[in-house]
């Protein structure tokens, strides 16, 4: 070997020793310490990466918790029962929370809500809306092509025979994702306790309402009266009643209802099997 390229060598070797040296120190001066209470709440978490408390993944939302003060109570997948858990690993108290359950504020159905024109594009909600709004004659209507579903990453949903999607609940968590998704609003979060809601978010006339479907809320206010609710928890907002979570003496407005826009919740079983075989027809 030529003492050139021998001194080249020598000289390589200690400039890659030099550099590696200077690296070495530049890892220790800078180091930023990871405070073990984020890997502890990110084993707690379910690792469904769901997006549904504001964070691209789990592990970013741990990270959140500990360096930004995030809530604990954002992870819908994790349940109640993860909140006191949390806390515990921060050194806090658990805040109470209560599972929330997504549902179809719409029944409009095919034969039921009217179309205003027929629509040939691509079969998505967001696309599909695009167009004049939806071809839906109801401009707050269900566009029927299961965008929400798509977007559920739980397999908590599926779309009906009669252009509805169906929430299977005890598979739900809450995440918010197709509420997010559906560009008509009419996907909502609603506390599991709650026993029955509106199945319509048209604030039209009346008039208006019965011109496009049949099962709108025509804001009669009915409901709204002493009589058929004496707890007076009903109230009248932009053309519809405002249900509370604890509404609990809603038998007359349900049955008096003309158009029968409330849906009574019914166990998360039943609408599973009742929904199986239109799902999957």
């Amino acid at each position: 070997m030529s003492p050139q390229i021998l001194s080249s060598l020598i000289t390589l070797g200690g400039l890659g020793l030099l550099f590696g040296a200077i690296l070495a120190y530049a890892s220790k001066i800078f180091y930023v310490k990871k405070d073990p209470r984020i890997e502890k709440i990110n084993a707690l978490l379910p690792q469904a990466n769901c997006g549904g408390c504001g964070y691209p993944g789990c592990s970013n939302y741990a990270e959140a918790i500990i360096n930004e003060g995030a809530p604990v109570t954002l992870c819908a997948p994790g349940g109640p029962d993860l909140v006191p858990q949390i806390a515990e690993i921060l050194g806090v108290e658990a805040e109470a929370t209560e599972s929330m359950v997504a549902v179809v504020r719409c029944q409009g159905a095919k034969g039921v809500a009217k179309d205003k024109f027929k629509y040939e594009g691509i079969e998505d909600c967001n696309a599909a809306v695009l167009v004049q709004g939806g071809h839906k004659a109801c401009v707050y209507g269900c566009l029927g092509f299961g965008s929400c579903v798509k977007a559920c990453p739980f397999d908590a949903m599926a779309m009906l025979d009669n252009g509805l999607p169906t929430v299977f609940e005890d598979k739900c968590t809450g995440c918010g994702n197709c509420v997010e998704a559906c560009p008509k609003g009419i996907m909502e979060l609603i506390p599991r306790s709650q026993k029955v809601y509106l199945g319509c978010v048209n604030k039209d006339s009346g008039k208006e309402v019965r011109q496009v479907c049949s099962v709108g809320c025509i804001g009669c206010t009915l409901c709204a009266k002493p009589n058929i609710t004496p707890s007076g928890k009903i109230k009248m907002q932009d053309n519809m009643p405002a249900i509370p979570p604890d509404w609990d003496d809603f038998e007359m407005a349900v049955k008096r209802c003309p158009t029968k826009s409330f849906v009574v919740r019914i166990p998360a079983e039943v609408a599973e099997e009742a929904a199986a075989p239109e799902a999957n027809a």
